[in-house]
């Protein structure tokens, strides 16, 4: 799939915005802070219904305004003419609206799967170096854009956490243990935490098996070293602890939905009174993380800035190669990038995208960018985006 036409109003710094997108390379040059990332940003949060620069929606909306519109038309394919209008339009406390081929849609959500993007940013150096909300982020927005159904279990999921932890939090003041009526809705809310956890888990531990190899596969094609990457599960809850490097063979790796419920459910029990204590709950996927190693050493802490810039990009390319083998062709962004790599880098990741259907690509200058990846490019400058006369 790819994008043939984008339009903003009110959005980020862009009163209004108009530019039309072709398959292949198109990239977005101009100075700093004239605009080029809010553009790629747009068609970020039109696949996402996030933004990988800020946690909340309100500052999307350019100042002043009472609201912000995205639209784009997106083609299914160079071979497949059919196309989608999507539209987004933010509000500044009150619901969002979102329709597809002018059609209003009964949730916003419902707009997911339209679009599928790939963006890599100077933020993901968060996704080595950062904490672990970091990677379950990265590994949760992938799996929405897999399985769009699962935005729903996600938000049912932090919904049944709220309302189970300000439980908890009321609880840990009382002395004695919790009231018969405490107790029976607690199990409730165990019962609800640990079907919704189990349905995460089962396809974050699917998503990471499949993407492993292609993670590893990028990262010795871009990286100028012989070390391995290998992604891996770590979660207590589960009882998966693996060491750096190592491929740890545990039967909840292969469990099912269900079953990862089930033992949720008896972590939840065996931890009821620490829990209680502490008013917190400190059993199910909000607690997970991604251990990521280079060799036999944790990333973290040990790889270079150049590693870390690698694995990070190795990553999302992982990412890109799994969503394209389940046959769609995702929109890959490149923000700023290239200014951060090294010469052997950016010709080996030029290289590594070469087919993609289209890739969107944002510098300060156009010296950063391979000139292998030479393509239509569009200037940005004072709030003005207009086709660069000199291609």
């Amino acid at each position: 799939m790819f994008l043939t036409h984008l339009s903003l109003a009110d959005f980020r710094s862009w009163e209004f915005a108009e530019l039309t997108l072709e398959p292949g390379v198109t990239t977005l040059t101009g100075r700093n802070g004239q605009g080029k990332t809010n553009l790629v940003e747009a068609v970020e949060y039109l696949a996402t219904l996030g933004s990988h620069r800020v946690a909340s929606e309100a500052p999307l909306i350019r100042f002043g305004a009472p609201r912000a519109i995205v639209r784009a038309r997106v083609q299914a394919g160079a071979d497949d003419p059919r196309s989608l209008a999507l539209e987004v339009e933010l509000h500044a406390g009150r619901p969002n609206k979102a329709s597809l081929n002018r059609g209003p849609l009964r949730r916003v959500r419902d707009i997911l799967g339209a679009l599928r993007v790939v963006l890599f940013s100077p933020e993901d150096l968060a996704l080595v170096k950062g904490d672990p909300s970091d990677r379950r982020r990265f590994i949760d927005d992938l799996l929405t854009q897999r399985w769009p159904r699962l935005a729903g279990v996600r938000s049912d999921y932090e919904r049944v956490l709220r309302q189970r932890s300000m439980l908890l939090k009321s609880l840990s003041g009382r002395r004695g243990s919790a009231s018969a009526d405490a107790a029976a809705t607690l199990e409730v809310w165990d019962d609800q935490l640990a079907a919704l956890g189990g349905e995460i888990v089962a396809a974050r531990l699917q998503t990471l098996a499949e993407m492993a190899p292609h993670v590893a596969e990028a990262y010795l094609a871009i990286a100028p070293s012989n070390n391995d990457a290998v992604v891996s599960y770590r979660s207590s809850s589960l009882g998966l602890d693996p060491a750096p490097g190592g491929t740890e063979e545990h039967p909840i790796l292969q469990a099912s939905p269900e079953e990862i419920a089930t033992h949720l459910k008896q972590r939840m029990l065996e931890r009821r009174h620490e829990e209680i204590a502490r008013g917190v709950t400190l059993v199910g996927p909000h607690r997970d993380d991604l251990l990521l190693s280079l060799g036999q050493l944790p990333a973290k802490g040990y790889a270079s800035h150049g590693e870390s810039w690698s694995f990070a990009l190795s990553l999302r390319l992982g990412a890109y190669a799994l969503l394209r083998s389940d046959g769609v062709e995702p929109v890959l962004i490149l923000d700023d990038v290239f200014a951060e790599l090294d010469e052997i880098r950016r010709e080996r990741l030029a290289e590594r995208i070469a087919g993609a259907e289209q890739v969107i690509i944002t510098a300060a200058v156009p010296s950063d960018v391979p000139a292998s990846l030479a393509g239509r490019r569009w200037l940005i400058d004072a709030g003005t985006v207009r086709l660069d006369d000199d291609e």
